[in-house]
């Protein structure tokens, strides 16, 4: 069950990547420059009421976690977010190997 949740958010994680990175792509041949859209950006696109209380929430608990951990992660581009995000449940989902050598007969 562990195996088949974490390759479907995987997938999606990498659809949504790969969508970010069309859009960040469009937007810099429109604009004749390098246009990244920051994780930032999307948690409050998407969650609009709660984007806010992320941050309070996460410095009223270890305010030295936010400095090392959250601010670079919502600074990150999004599609980079997504992709390597998705790969690495992909790989986590993967089904196990058979093993090599292993008799079926006695």
């Amino acid at each position: 069950m562990f195996r088949f949740l974490a390759r479907v958010l995987g997938f999606l994680l990498m659809a949504g990547g790969f969508v970010a990175l069309v859009y960040d792509g469009a937007r810099s041949i429109a604009n004749n420059g390098l246009r990244m859209t920051p994780l930032s950006d999307v948690i409050a696109t998407l969650f609009k009421d709660k984007a806010s209380a992320l941050q309070g929430s996460v410095e009223g608990a270890a305010p030295w976690l936010w400095h090392i951990l959250g601010l670079p992660l919502t600074l990150a581009p999004a599609s980079l977010i997504g992709l390597g995000l998705g790969a690495v449940l992909l790989w986590l989902g993967q089904p196990g190997r058979e093993p090599i050598g292993f008799l079926t007969k006695p």
